[in-house]
């Protein structure tokens, strides 16, 4: 009697030890889903409220500025400088756009241009502002003040470099936000592949950001791929069908540091027999552009953008600008970011196919310019 007593003792602080770590494990699980599920439904909701500067200096009158874009065919380069060139005209500006063609040497004779120009003022539309380091130190010679947007991790003044403001969201909050939707939609348990550029500081910060925290969460990276974002159209067709055919179906989600990326995997994934809604299931951390708009809209091979507000933005680098020239603080704006789903595609801006708030920027720049 002893003896089977002892042994159903046993036996049940045995199985008590082996289902104590799942146990342990599934809460754990899904305290991690929940924590997920709240930084995604955090910033996936409607931003209405302007918290941006209240107040500014008015408008310096009368000057032309230059745009570098580093490569027109980016969306999130485009947006901005569309942004700027509305800015422009709301401020009385005259603004010159030169397109870098998504090369180095592009971009540097471009800067060579705007230096012709002998302008107001520059900004450094999306690409890393120390590969244009001798350039930069002519204009700093010359007075020029330049702002930038994503021309490296630091965001706002960077004396360093030269610049007076780079405006972003904030980088690292954008690659979370990213991951943490990965893991939730895959219940958990996701099988990651990251493509970035080490081109660009910012792009191997967020990549770098986006591996942490999956493999945090408990999620697997499968893949960090670093290939050129000007080369996507050559590279990603056939880079795509690589990994369908090396990881199959462990690869259910893919994470890249922009859209463009996404641009060129579809035919490679239908080819493969993949519907637009099947994994990999894409989700890019920033910057919302129009043709991943279109994307989720349609459900074909991208659920999610990050989305950056991007004409907001290059109003805020026309107001950073102005301050520049008005001898002023940068403004300390960090704009809001926001995770775009075919769920709430349609508001924020949906209809113009990019993350517009709907919180009256336009006026309240306009107001501290002296334009209303």
């Amino acid at each position: 009697m002893q003896r089977r007593n002892f042994l159903k003792s046993s036996v049940a602080m045995l199985s008590a030890a082996i289902v104590a770590p799942a146990m342990f494990a599934d809460q754990a699980r899904a305290d991690a889903m929940a924590d997920a599920m709240a930084i995604v439904e955090k910033y996936a909701q409607k931003v209405t409220a302007w918290d941006g500067p209240s107040s500014g200096p008015r408008a310096q009158e009368g000057k032309t500025i230059v745009v570098l874009a580093g490569d027109l065919k980016n969306g999130g380069i485009l947006g901005v400088t569309t942004g700027v060139e509305e800015a422009a005209e709301a401020i009385g500006w005259e603004v010159k756009v030169i397109d870098g063609a998504g090369s180095i040497g592009g971009r540097t004779a471009a800067f060579g241009q705007a230096m012709a120009l002998q302008p107001s003022g520059i900004i450094i539309n999306g690409f890393d502002a120390v590969e244009q380091a001798p350039a930069i130190e002519q204009a700093k010679a010359a007075g020029i003040p330049m702002v930038a947007w994503h021309a490296g991790p630091t965001i706002g003044p960077d004396d360093k470099i030269g610049l007076f403001a780079n405006v972003s969201t904030d980088a690292m909050q954008v690659s979370a936000a990213a991951a943490n939707w990965a893991y939730a939609d895959a219940k958990g348990k996701p099988g990651v592949v990251i493509f970035t550029d080490s081109t660009y500081a910012i792009a191997i910060a967020k990549a770098d950001r986006m591996k942490e925290e999956i493999e945090k969460l408990g999620g697997t990276v499968l893949e960090y791929v670093d290939t050129p974002i000007a080369e996507t159209s050559q590279r990603m067709p056939q880079l795509t069908t690589s990994l369908l055919q090396k990881y199959g179906d462990s690869w259910t989600h893919s994470l890249a540091i922009n859209d463009l990326y996404f641009d060129f995997m579809g035919p490679s994934l239908a080819a493969a027999g993949k519907t637009g809604t099947d994994a990999p299931i894409n989700v890019a951390a920033g910057d919302g552009s129009e043709s991943a708009y279109q994307r989720i809209r349609a459900g074909q091979f991208q659920k999610v953008t990050v989305a950056e507000p991007l004409n907001l933005q290059g109003w805020q680098l026309v107001d950073e600008l102005n301050r520049a020239i008005a001898g002023a603080k940068w403004s300390g704006y960090l704009s809001p970011l926001h995770v775009v789903t075919a769920v709430n595609v349609e508001f924020d801006g949906g209809p113009k196919n990019s993350f517009d708030p709907d919180n009256g920027y336009r006026d309240e720049y306009k107001k501290m310019w002296g334009k209303m």
